[in-house]
C-alpha cells in the first residue's frame, strides 16, 4: 500500500505540472496574438506607399525665370514667386525620391506672340516677348532641371490642360492623383486645379508653401476655393511625412 500510495502521489504531482504547463501554453497562444516577423507592417506599409506614388504625378508650373526672376524684369513676373523656388526643388526633389512622375508644365510663345491670350498680345514686337521660345526668360529658374524620363508639357493658356494632351499622358501612365506646384496661384494654378477637378483625378494636392501669387491674400484666397472643392492644401513639411 505504501508503494501504491508514493506512485499515486508521484502521478498527482505530475499531472498537476503538466496541467500548469498547458495552462501556461494556452494563454500564450490565445492571449499574446500572432507573432509577425520584425519589419513586415512597415514592408506592408512601404508597399502601399509606392504603389500610391506610382499613380501620382506632380505638376509643376511656370517655373520660369519670367514668371520668378526679378533680374529679368518681365511684365509677367510674379511678386511671391521668386521665395518660392526652394520649396519647389525640394518639393521636386522629394517627388524623384517617391519615384513620382515629374510633369514640367511650361510657357513657351511665339516671337510674334500670336499664340498668346489677346490682352497680353501687346507686350510681343521685334521677336521679343515673355517666355517667348528660345530666350532666356523662357529657361527654367536657376536650380531647377528637367531630368531623364521627365516630361516637358507646352501651354499656351492658364490651365495645364487647355488645348494640350495632358490628360492623355497622365490616364496613359496610369495617374490618378495630382501634386500642383508653381505660379501663379491665381491663374494657372487655380484653372489647372478646376480642371483636374472636372477630369475626375482622385486626389489633388496643392503645396500652399511651394506656390505663390502676386500677395499673400491673393494667394490664401484661392488656396481657400480650391479647399471647397475638395483639394488638400497641405504644407511640403506636412506633405512629405
Amino acid at each position: 500500500m505504501p508503494s501504491h500510495l508514493a506512485l499515486l502521489s508521484c502521478l498527482l504531482v505530475l499531472l498537476l505540472s503538466l496541467d500548469k504547463f498547458v495552462l501556461h501554453y494556452l494563454k500564450k497562444r490565445l492571449f499574446s496574438g500572432p507573432r509577425i516577423p520584425t519589419g513586415a507592417p512597415k514592408s506592408r506599409r512601404s508597399m502601399a506607399a509606392a504603389a500610391k506614388w506610382s499613380e501620382t504625378a506632380m505638376l509643376v508650373i511656370d517655373m520660369q525665370k519670367d514668371f520668378v526672376d526679378p533680374g529679368m524684369r518681365s511684365p509677367m513676373l510674379v511678386a511671391g514667386g521668386e521665395a518660392v523656388v526652394p520649396a519647389v526643388a525640394e518639393a521636386v526633389a522629394v517627388a524623384r525620391q517617391r519615384g513620382i512622375f515629374l510633369v514640367w508644365v511650361v510657357r513657351e510663345h511665339d516671337p510674334s506672340g500670336r499664340d498668346v491670350e489677346l490682352f497680353r498680345r501687346h507686350h510681343y514686337s521685334a521677336g521679343k516677348g515673355p517666355t517667348v521660345k528660345g530666350l532666356k526668360g523662357a529657361e527654367l529658374a536657376d536650380g531647377l532641371v528637367i531630368k531623364k524620363g521627365e516630361y516637358k508639357l507646352v501651354k499656351t493658356r492658364f490651365s495645364a490642360f487647355f488645348a494640350t494632351h495632358l490628360d492623355s499622358v497622365l490616364k496613359t501612365a496610369g495617374i490618378k492623383n495630382l501634386v500642383i506646384v508653381g505660379v501663379q496661384t491665381p491663374n494657372c494654378i487655380r484653372q489647372t486645379v478646376f480642371d483636374a477637378v472636372a477630369l475626375d483625378y482622385e486626389k489633388i494636392t496643392v503645396l500652399i508653401d511651394a506656390t505663390a501669387a502676386a500677395r499673400p491674400e491673393i494667394h490664401l484666397s484661392n488656396i481657400r476655393d480650391m479647399k471647397n472643392i475638395g483639394v488638400e492644401t497641405p504644407t511640403l513639411e506636412e506633405w512629405r511625412r
